[in-house]
């Protein structure tokens, strides 16, 4: 057999075997995806502790013995949920970077992706992943310590850079502050004992650390970013 022929051939073989992989595959990546988004849905609604494996097979149409095919426990599907939730949440936090005018442009647009977040979130779900999945918590623990202090960090330094932050600012502290002051209202503490939403009371908190940054012009333009943010509010409302 020459080696043109060989070459065919084995392009042929090839072709072939991808064509009988290639479903199973689908099949693998698509089920394996659909178990660990209707947990992700399950986990972000009732939290982690009251849903069962049970539970999200139930609501799948799946036998439980099908999850254990994808996930080993539910430990490695937590895991599994926490590190989409990161990676979605760093995607986002560079999309917003990108796509802000200004510092203040990017905290107002950070206000919008926790409303995305927070409006469907459990409060109890950070406490429950800390005492009942320590592994998946500490990957968290990290993004938070790690990342989402340097996004901060990066924005207050850019801030001060554009005019728009007081020039005066200790920016280790402030990030530090900022990172920590985030987990206060998952703290059973503090949001048992107030009537509002968890959004509601980190957009709070935001704005007050906000209006703690800006200089004479930082004020004006956030004044302005949250009078155009509350007409689109309620704008989208009376839709």
């Amino acid at each position: 057999m020459n080696k043109l022929k060989k070459n065919l051939l084995e392009t042929l073989v090839t072709q072939k075997v991808s064509l009988v992989l290639c479903p199973i595959m689908t099949v693998v990546i698509d089920t394996g995806e659909r178990i660990k988004q209707k947990a992700a849905d399950l986990f972000m609604q009732y939290g982690l502790r009251s849903v069962s494996m049970d539970d999200i097979a139930n609501g799948l149409g799946i036998s439980k013995k099908t999850i254990y095919q994808y996930y080993a426990d539910k430990d490695e599907l937590v895991d599994a949920f926490i590190t989409e939730k990161i990676n979605h949440n760093q995607s986002c936090c560079e999309l917003d970077k990108d796509a802000a005018e200004n510092a203040v442009h990017e905290i107002f647009l950070a206000i919008d992706m926790m409303m995305e977040i927070m409006s469907s979130m459990n409060p109890a779900l950070l406490f429950e992943m800390q005492k009942y999945h320590p592994a998946a918590f500490e990957r968290f623990y990290k993004h938070k310590n790690d990342y989402l202090f340097t996004v901060i960090k990066d924005n207050l330094l850019r801030g001060i850079k554009e005019g728009l932050f007081r020039n005066d600012l200790n920016v280790d502290i402030l990030a530090r502050f900022r990172v920590e002051s985030m987990m206060l209202p998952f703290q059973p503490d503090f949001h048992t004992k107030t009537k509002y939403t968890l959004f509601e009371i980190e957009e709070e908190l935001l704005l007050h650390y906000l209006f703690g940054l800006v200089s004479e012009r930082g004020y004006q333009l956030t004044v302005q970013y949250q009078q155009q943010r509350l007409k689109k509010l309620d704008s989208d409302e009376t839709k």
